[in-house]
This record gives structure tokens, C-alpha cells and sequence, in this order.
């Protein structure tokens, strides 16, 4: 699968919340003065008050996931939304409508970035009720992982009954960086 493929719910999750991603081609006209700089164009903050609250709240989550984002992750955002920029527009309208088809859930969990997002579907069982307190020691463990670990702990994940999954979050975090690896396979093969 292409990459622009894998990284798909990834890119639509969050590039109406990162302008940074924005192709030239969504960008307005900003017209050049002499200097040869670029005057500013028109403040996007304008056209806030005017969404309801709902858009309001999405966009603040999808900036907030954005900047929560490591900066591997985020370089490899960028190259996928320069890679789709270059599709021609159906192509582009395609990807965007397989995406929405997505169940939100899934969807949502690509908002943790490229790896991340790919596991989310196994890992929803023990992120999805985090508490509050947890969220960001469990995605600094995960941005840790590689992508065998985070498989070993999808199975856990989806083997572990709902009433086990606080145990199993608060071992994972207490356990040395060290000692995961092994914990996860032994985990694995003994459940």
C-alpha cells in the first residue's frame, strides 16, 4: 500500500487543524510586496466566531493532537500531505471518502499519529477509558514502542477483560523501559 494510503486518516484527521500543512493550493493569494516578502493574508481567526461550538471544540482537538504529536511523526505527516497534494483530485476525493467511511473511533485514534494510528483499532480496548492522569505517561510508553510491541500489545489489549485493563495500564507503566519487550512477548504467549 502506498504510503499516502497508510497515512490517509492520519493526514484527514488532522490538516484542518494544522496549517502548516496546508498545500499552496488551499492557501489564499497573499500578494508579495517589493520587497520581495509575502504581506500577510487574511487572519483565519476571523471566520471563528462565526462556526458553532461543535466545529470550535473539533478544531481545538485536532490542534491539540497536532502539537501533542513527537516531530518524527509530524515530518512524516508532512510528507504524506505534500504526497497527497500531488494526486489528482479524484484520486485525493477517493482517499478523503474512504476515511469517512471509517468509523469515528478509528478515525479519532489516527489524531496519535502515523504509528499509533495504525495499532489504534487493537489498542482501543485499554486507551479508549484512560484516565486522565495516565493519558500522558501511556503515550510518551507508546511513542516508545515499536511496531512489533505495539502489536504484542493490540492481543493484550483485546485478550484483557474490561475489568483487568486498569491493572494491565499500571503494570505497563511501572515496568522499566528495559524490561518491556520482554514483559509484552511473555505477556503475549502466555494469554
Amino acid at each position: 500500500m502506498p504510503r499516502i494510503e497508510r497515512l490517509l486518516p492520519l493526514l484527514l484527521a488532522l490538516l484542518p487543524a494544522a496549517p502548516s500543512l496546508a498545500t499552496p493550493a488551499a492557501l489564499p493569494a497573499v500578494p508579495v510586496a517589493q520587497t520581495g516578502t509575502a504581506t500577510p493574508g487574511p487572519d483565519p481567526r476571523a471566520h471563528w466566531p462565526a462556526l458553532d461550538p461543535a466545529r470550535q471544540r473539533e478544531l481545538r482537538a485536532r490542534y491539540a493532537a497536532w502539537r501533542a504529536l513527537p516531530e518524527s511523526e509530524r515530518q512524516r505527516v508532512r510528507r504524506a500531505a505534500a504526497d497527497m497534494a500531488a494526486l489528482p483530485p479524484a484520486e485525493r476525493e477517493a482517499l478523503r471518502n474512504r476515511f469517512v467511511a471509517l468509523d469515528r473511533l478509528h478515525r479519532d485514534g489516527w489524531r496519535l499519529g502515523p504509528q499509533l494510528g495504525a495499532h489504534y483499532p487493537k489498542l482501543q480496548p485499554l486507551l479508549g477509558y484512560l484516565p486522565e492522569h495516565q493519558r500522558a505517561p501511556m503515550l510518551a510508553l507508546l511513542y516508545q514502542l515499536d511496531a512489533t510491541q505495539l502489536a504484542q500489545l493490540g492481543v493484550l489489549s483485546q485478550r484483557t477483560p474490561p475489568q483487568e485493563r486498569d491493572a494491565l495500564r499500571e503494570r505497563l507503566l511501572a515496568l522499566p523501559p528495559a524490561q518491556r519487550a520482554d514483559w509484552l512477548r511473555q505477556s503475549t504467549e502466555s494469554r
